[in-house]
């Protein structure tokens, strides 16, 4: 111990160790000690020398430091020494001004640590296991030397984390600490962690980052709160920022709701802190990520009208409309309103209603214009304020034509400020910045919109008393052609561009004045200094647009005419080579980046978005036109007729074939439908089949029974009536086989009407005739007819069946002779006679049924081709069968009465002592008789 009083503070006789020799000696002693004191005591050594000794202490104590970590995890203070000492090495924690040499020199004294340091990933893997020590002596210092190494090799020590198990996870945890200490740290940690890396990223924002950090900017008080409210909120940015599932994943969970109460102001607006403003300005683009129009327009829309429904954009334009506001945060809120309205019409609509706190109350839209043409307001509002107008009217038709309509003569009111007014005064004032600005605006009004273009037209101004109105497009030739600032011109030259491109009564109004092509043509072809170079390009443009949207109305200024005068004037090449200056502007490209106007001073201020792409758009089908010739121009046109032509003709063959495929479609569904009603009659007509089978049944099983009664008191002429019986049934076999086998025929030609039908559809827009299908059906309809026939001698038989059945009642009823019996059997002779009304109710039925076939057998022969026709007649043959099967169940059912009737008879005779033979015995007598009848007929 007393070796290392000497080294670190006491004061000894003789010469003092250099430090490099002391930094030696403690880490021979860090190697060689067996005591996890001496250990210790030499780590804490080395972290008093590594901020004094940096390069010493990290190229001869790293390794032993890394073997401390591996060796001594179970001794939570010198595990602080090492990760406190390690930090030390790797960044310099210096907090006076250094010099910007000496500056890039520690950073790369701390970048090559670091790489020596990861060149091991388990290093790194080792170091987010001791993130899960909850020693706050461990996990602290383990945070910040973690926080180091991605200052210095992010995307290195990104990789390392992301493919060690649950690394990213660990790091989340630091959220959840209840020590504000390391929780401010870990904010700190995931920011250099997420910084451009979208896997990682998503990684953080599953691990339900965005609640947490939500949670976290509540309680710190939101816009009001510390540095820990920047921190979430740069984290969040980190997050979000052109991570389109991030950005999905933050508007799906409802987030976007938990960002309104954020933008919540007072009524006092004065004396806010810095911190505020930072953290509101972090709050604002926080809301710009999500609607950027550098997102989908899908997951933009979506954000937008998640931001309207929620409240949010109500809450912007307050703070919009508010006093007190600091100017960049007004700045900022404005280009935060721009966006969430861009493209929206909803939120379009909103805006356009809201009005500023003023008596009398005026709308934003023309209390921002007033700052946009002001000169005295700062630059950077006055581009927020244009930027605000154009994404207004981006894809908003009915806002252009609200703006236009404000500058028409039947719509102007003298007692108010319209948005007309501002733009027109702004367009003429002695400012240029303002008459650049209000000329794009004003082009804004006119994009992509023919109407409005020619609605302006018709706008008239009065430039001084006594003199007549001229057109606003005179005004603006007039001002063109004094020579007024650049700037000044390049915006008007925009708007006469955006103006009469893909208008031609906008062109025909240009050229009806006799001076403005010769201002044109004197302008290109003039030799002028470098800033006149996009003054000359944008002439050419508008030249160019004079002639590829001429329509020839004028008789001088035909596109003939126009491009022999450049011809003579100019030169083709010279032209094309004039209008090439404007792509080649170096501030041509700035502006077509993005459509907000971002430029660091009022000079730069000469292109906008919009007009980047039409100039895009218009440069090469203005250098061909210029370059054919008349000749070129009327084979254009001819093709173009005859690709009208061809056109029509294409137009009417789709036409056509949509006919047919229609007719065709219908055609198969009507086909559909009669394949499902054959497999619903062939199902019904097999279950009727079945029936009727069974009926049969049940009748001769009636037949034996009422034949072995009768055979007690006459045994002849039972022996008779089974004979006949049985001759009968032989028949009625034979005729229900001959049923079986027409009902099978009538089933296949089911099946090959079908096959027809199916290649009739196929080749109907061959043109082939419905002949062969209406035959086809018809004899379908025979078929039908000849089931409902055959339904009907069915019925007929069972009706005589019963005849027979309550003869022999009668019968049987005469022979018992009881009085008490015959009360019972006149109870059954008034059964019996209800059966037989309705076994004439039957018969009436089967006469209708025939009148019916009869009425079908006429409107068939009347009928026409329609397969409307054939499915009603199907429709009532299906109805009739459903009839017959209902009767045939009726019928069952009195059967089934009259077989319950006679076992009642039979039993009551065996009551009164009269004698009843079983089946079994009746069966055995009938073939003894047989037997005996046999013997007979040998005998003679």
């Amino acid at each position: 111990m007393n070796f290392f009083r000497g080294v670190i503070g006491g004061q000894q006789a003789g010469a003092q160790p250099s430090g490099v020799e002391t930094i030696q000696k403690l880490c021979d002693r860090v190697a060689s000690s067996t005591l996890l004191e001496d250990r210790r005591d030499a780590v804490r050594a080395l972290k008093s020398l590594s901020k004094k000794y940096r390069m010493e202490v990290g190229t001869q104590a790293m390794d032993h430091l890394i073997r401390i970590l591996q060796t001594d995890s179970s001794d939570s203070e010198i595990l602080g020494y090492a990760l406190d000492t390690l930090y030390n090495i790797i960044c310099s924690d210096e907090e006076e001004e250094q010099e910007d040499a000496q500056r890039r020199q520690e950073d790369d004294i701390g970048a090559q640590f670091t790489e020596r340091f990861i060149q091991e990933p388990e290093n790194v893997t080792l170091l987010l296991t001791m993130l899960e020590e909850f020693d706050f002596h461990v996990r602290w210092p383990g945070v910040k030397l973690l926080t180091a190494l991605l200052k210095c090799q992010c995307a290195q020590v990104q990789g390392i984390i992301l493919v060690s198990p649950m690394g990213v996870s660990r790091l989340m945890d630091l959220l959840a600490d209840s020590r504000e200490v390391i929780r401010n740290d870990g904010l700190l940690l995931l920011q250099q962690l997420t910084k451009g890396n979208a896997a990682i990223q998503k990684i953080v924002a599953f691990e339900n980052a965005f609640e947490r950090l939500l949670d976290i900017i509540t309680e710190e008080g939101t816009s009001d709160g510390g540095i820990v409210v920047e921190d979430c909120l740069l984290l969040l940015l980190n997050l979000l920022k052109n991570n389109s599932s991030n950005q999905n994943f933050f508007k799906e969970g409802s987030y976007i709701q938990r960002m309104k109460p954020w933008f919540e102001v007072g009524d006092d607006n004065s004396g806010w802190s810095a911190q505020k403003v930072t953290n509101l300005h972090l709050m604002l683009q926080l809301v710009r990520v999500m609607v950027s129009p550098v997102n989908s327009p899908g997951a933009t829309a979506s954000c937008q009208k998640a931001m309207f429904q929620c409240g949010l954009l109500q809450q912007l334009c307050t703070i919009l409309m508010a006093t007190g506001v600091p100017a960049d945060i007004l700045t900022e809120t404005i280009n935060t309103v721009s966006e969430v309205i861009r493209g929206s019409q909803v939120n379009q609509d909103y805006f356009a209603s809201v009005n500023a706190p003023s008596n009398p109350p005026r709308p934003a839209i023309v209390v921002l214009l007033m700052s946009m043409v002001n000169e005295r307001q700062p630059f950077v509002l006055r581009c927020a304020v244009l930027y605000c107008f154009q994404c207004f009217l981006y894809k908003n038709q009915k806002g252009q034509g609200e703006i236009v309509a404000t500058l028409l003569p039947s719509t102007i009111d003298a007692n108010s400020i319209s948005a007309g007014q501002l733009l027109c005064g702004g367009l003429f004032s002695a400012d240029s910045l303002s008459n650049w600005c209000a000329a794009v605006a004003l082009g804004h009004a006119l994009q992509d919109n023919l109407t409005q273009k020619e609605q302006l037209l018709r706008v008239q101004l009065a430039t001084s008393l006594g003199k007549p109105p001229v057109s606003l497009l005179q005004q603006c030739t007039n001002i063109l052609s004094q020579g007024s600032k650049v700037q000044t011109r390049v915006g008007l030259l925009m708007l006469l561009c955006t103006w009469m491109s893909n208008c031609p009564i906008a062109v025909t109004h240009f050229l009806h004045n006799q001076d403005n092509v010769p201002f044109l043509t004197a302008q290109i072809s003039e030799n002028l200094g470098e800033d006149e170079r996009l003054v000359q390009g944008l002439c050419a443009l508008l030249l160019g647009i004079c002639i590829y949207y001429n329509d020839n109305s004028l008789e001088n200024y035909t596109k003939e005419k126009l491009k022999q005068l450049i011809e003579k004037r100019i030169g083709k090449e010279n032209f094309v080579e004039k209008l090439g200056f404007i792509t080649k502007h170096e501030l041509y490209s700035r502006a077509a980046q993005k459509p907000q106007p971002a430029f660091s001073t009022p000079e730069h201020m000469l292109f906008d978005h919009e007009f980047t792409k039409l100039v895009k758009e218009l440069e090469g089908v203005i250098t061909k036109a210029v370059h054919k010739s008349s000749e070129e121009e009327k084979k254009e046109e001819e093709v173009k007729k005859t690709l009208e032509q061809h056109d029509s003709i294409v137009t009417q063959y789709k036409e056509l074939i949509r006919e047919q495929d229609a007719q065709i479609n219908e055609l198969k569904e009507q086909m559909s439908t009669l394949i499902s009603q054959k497999d619903q009659m062939q199902n019904t007509i097999t279950q009727q089949l079945s029936q009727i089978q069974q009926h049969k049944d049940q009748y001769n099983i009636l037949k034996l029974k009422l034949g072995k009664d009768s055979g007690q008191s006459d045994s002849g002429q039972v022996n008779g009536l089974q004979l006949e019986e049985l001759t009968l049934l032989k028949e009625e076999l034979e005729e229900l086989r001959k049923q079986h086998t027409l009902l099978n025929t009538q089933l296949a030609e089911k099946d090959t009407l079908i096959a027809s039908l199916k290649a009739e559809g196929v080749q109907l827009s061959d043109g082939l005739t419905a002949a062969a299908e209406n035959a086809e059906l018809l004899k379908e309809l025979e078929s039908l007819r000849g089931q409902v026939q055959t339904q009907a001698a069915e019925i007929s038989q069972l009706q005589r069946e019963r005849q027979e059945v309550q003869t022999r009642t009668e019968a049987m009823a005469a022979i018992s002779g009881e009085a008490a019996d015959l009360a019972k059997v006149t109870e059954l002779e008034n059964r019996l006679s209800a059966q037989t009304a309705e076994t004439n109710r039957l018969q009436e039925e089967v006469r209708r049924l025939t009148e019916s076939r009869a009425a079908m057998e006429k409107e068939l022969a009347a009928a026409t081709s329609t397969a409307t026709i054939l499915q009603t007649e199907k429709s009532k043959l299906q109805q009739e069968v459903a009839e017959s099967k209902k009767e045939q169940d009726d019928l069952l059912m009195l059967l089934a009465d009259q077989d319950q009737k006679i076992l009642s008879l039979k039993q009551r005779l065996k009551d009164l002592g009269e004698t009843i033979e079983d089946e079994d015995d009746l069966d055995a007598r009938d073939q003894f008789d047989e037997d005996d009848d046999e013997e007979e007929e040998d005998d003679e």
